[in-house]
């Protein structure tokens, strides 16, 4: 038990949870790109709203 109680941090890619927040917001985004303008604000909330914070 060297690492102590709690382990290091790293390795949030492997996390189920990380891979398929991330795939919704790669749609996400690839969905604005194709159907909403840019200057749109509905799109901005939309990638904000699909955005995942590691």
């Amino acid at each position: 038990m060297s690492e102590g109680f709690i382990p290091p941090h790293g390795g949030y890619q492997s996390l189920l949870a990380y891979q398929k927040a991330e795939i919704v917001y790669d749609a996400t985004v690839r969905f604005c790109d194709l159907w909403i303008a840019r200057g749109d604000r509905t799109r901005d909330q939309m990638i904000q709203a699909a955005r995942h914070r590691p």
